[in-house]
């Protein structure tokens, strides 16, 4: 027993440290409670995971052409001329 200490405030420095102990048991035993019934919880009401595609999906060969077919229109030295300016004056713009 230290010298220093009355025995009122080494039983008062008692009496905390017990409670202390008994606080940090009771709130682990909470914790692990409150755990248990969380994984519990989350098992019963999971959400059904989709299977995970393949990395590659193989790629059909000889496969036709699909969309707009390709045009060709053949333009006059004045459109070409014209067209060519736009061009110009679009890209002094930048």
């Amino acid at each position: 027993m230290p010298v220093h200490l009355t025995p009122a405030q080494l039983t008062a420095l008692t009496v905390l440290a017990v409670a202390s102990v008994v606080w940090l048991l009771v709130l682990t035993r909470i914790l692990r409670r409150m755990r248990a019934r969380a994984a519990a919880h989350a098992a019963l009401y999971a959400v059904p995971v989709l299977p995970a595609r393949p990395a590659a999906l193989p790629v059909p060969r000889n496969r036709e052409r699909t969309g707009p077919h390709r045009e060709n229109v053949e333009l006059t030295v004045a459109e070409e001329d014209a067209f060519a300016g736009l061009v110009r004056r679009l890209g002094d713009g930048r």
